[in-house]
């Protein structure tokens, strides 16, 4: 073997083995909380008690195409379903014409053996879209819960979505966590899920598995929509949320699916099917084509998805908000950084200063941009009112706090964040903020953490997927940072600014963010507005407690 010599090459070898020495910690962690997890005797006596009071008692029909699976998958599938512990189901199964020979002896005994399995064999294949269509038509419950020929519930994965339904009887979707198992039946990879979460949904399909829906409406949409095989699930999800509010989308944070990677499936490699993506991303523009969305789909990391709205052709002003520090020679450097690293033509900067007077403006011409910088004066010492005082003495329609201690990455991190601050559902937006060693120090907020708020991912290296690869897609978050926060003027006058009485100097983001919140705006987090730290020694402007 040719032994590598060069640096780099070195440097590749350690990042390789340290990413496995990651995923081996990591496969240890999941097997601890299996195990710390499992179901006992106990959980499942009390299981069945909760069932008898049930006020609610749905029929939940499972419905699940098959195709040529093998054998020992397809029972294990079966048994699955059959070992539930809550029994109000029906298992509808359409064999979509399977040459291989054991697939209808397989299925006539476990048919033979339960009166609630039921089967249909299709005279010819129509592919997975046509089978589970001919699988919906069987379907008599009011809910259906789709399951894969190789895949497998978890033994009280119905209970929990029976207990969601009574719970929450306006429930018309729901789905759980899950995780993926191997030939060896070990269990792997979990993918522990947010809330109902729009523009992760958009970013990739955050419901695959355990999906539920309410039977009636799946079968008013038409069902399974052909020609969009590889990707039919997705299209089906972004076509039911079309016809109902959000907050009838639940999400059960339990594992209660178990999806089998082997070769051939997309759980083993997302490049195994590599038409499902492109689908996937079709079926996303046609979906914001029929919402009334202009925007552009395109691939990202993991051939994954990216939406970017189109921005008005008449641009929004925004009014780009900084607060200097003492050393005014600093503050010029750092208003010429963002006035040359910013492609947007309809701006004003304007620079919050408690030494120089108000009233000072210039214009500025660097390269194909002409905007204006002016000096705003106030004697305040609060973070959030003198945020407030520049916001009303501002005219942009798009209002953009951003930390002076912080330059950006690329040119278009702006127009990325009104991209999304112009959509009249969004509230607020955030960017990724970067420290000088290129890991996270703000961004996206999780209220909760050590009981006041925390940084998600934070110090995660910048190319670092995060949870659920969170930290690499557009997706949402309970706040964002005010270090580099988006707003329309609108929505900020709606919940009157930041709270500069009871929180004037801290976690005045984060309220911010939940009081849009209350009002029904998302609160967006885009990794690709990218903005670094310029001093290492200095502190974003708001602290967060530890990192989530």
């Amino acid at each position: 073997m040719r032994r590598i010599r060069s640096e780099k090459g070195w440097s590749g070898i350690r990042t390789y083995l340290e990413q496995l020495r990651r995923k081996y910690r990591e496969k240890k962690k999941y097997r601890q909380w299996i195990e710390l997890h499992r179901l006992t005797e106990n959980k499942r006596r009390e299981i069945l008690r909760q069932i008898e009071s049930f006020p609610l008692k749905p029929k939940i029909s499972v419905v699940m195409p098959v195709y040529n699976v093998d054998e020992k998958w397809l029972r294990a599938c079966l048994e699955s379903v059959a070992g539930q512990l809550y029994a109000n189901w029906e298992l509808c199964i359409a064999d979509d014409a399977s040459p291989a020979p054991h697939i209808k002896k397989v299925l006539h005994e476990y048919a033979d053996r339960d009166g609630r399995i039921k089967i249909v064999f299709r005279p010819e294949n129509g592919h997975i879209s046509a089978a589970s269509n001919s699988a919906l038509e069987l379907a008599t419950g009011q809910f259906v819960a789709l399951l894969d020929h190789d895949d497998e519930l978890a033994e009280d994965a119905l209970f929990y979505v029976a207990q969601e339904i009574n719970d929450f009887p306006d429930a018309s979707m729901i789905y759980s966590d899950e995780d993926l198992i191997d030939e060896k039946g070990r269990r792997h990879s979990p993918k522990f899920k947010p809330d109902w979460s729009l523009d992760l949904f958009y970013s990739l399909n955050l419901i695959t598995h355990l999906s539920v829906y309410k039977t009636e409406i799946l079968r008013r949409i038409g069902g399974f929509r052909l020609g969009a095989e590889g990707s039919q699930d997705y299209d089906l999800a972004m076509r039911f949320v079309e016809q109902i509010p959000e907050k009838n989308i639940r999400h059960i944070p339990r594992v209660l699916y178990h999806w089998r990677a082997i070769r051939g499936s997309v759980a083993y490699s997302s490049d195994e099917k590599p038409y499902a993506h492109e689908r996937a991303r079709d079926a996303l523009r046609a979906h914001l084509e029929r919402i009334g969305k202009k925007a552009k789909v395109s691939r990202t990391i993991a051939n994954l998805h990216r939406v970017r709205y189109d921005l008005p052709a008449d641009l929004p002003k925004v009014s780009l908000i900084l607060q200097a520090g003492e050393d005014p020679a600093a503050a010029e450097r750092s208003v010429k950084i963002f006035a040359e690293q910013t492609d947007y033509a309809n701006l004003e900067i304007v620079l919050i200063s408690k030494t120089a007077k108000s009233g000072e403006r210039r214009a500025a011409n660097l390269d194909k941009n002409h905007f204006s910088v002016s000096i705003l004066h106030t004697e305040l010492d609060s973070e959030a009112g003198k945020l407030n005082y520049a916001a009303a003495q501002t005219e942009g329609e798009i209002l953009c706090f951003v930390d002076i201690n912080l330059k950006p990455l690329a040119a278009d991190w702006l127009a990325e964040l009104v991209g999304f601050a112009c959509q009249q559902e969004i509230g607020a937006v955030g960017a990724k903020l970067l420290d000088t060693g290129e890991r996270v120090a703000d961004g996206g907020l999780i209220v909760g953490v050590n009981q006041t708020v925390g940084v998600a991912h934070r110090r995660l290296p910048r190319d670092a997927d995060g949870n659920f690869l969170r930290a690499q897609l557009v997706n949402n978050f309970s706040a964002v940072s005010v270090s580099c926060l988006a707003v329309r003027r609108e929505a900020f006058e709606a919940v009157g600014g930041f709270d500069q009485e009871n929180l004037p100097e801290t976690f005045f983001d984060a309220d911010f963010c939940l009081k849009l919140r209350e009002k029904n705006y998302r609160i967006v987090f885009t990794p690709y507005a990218e903005l670094m730290q310029t001093n290492e020694k200095k502190r974003l402007n708001v602290q967060k407690d530890a990192a989530a």
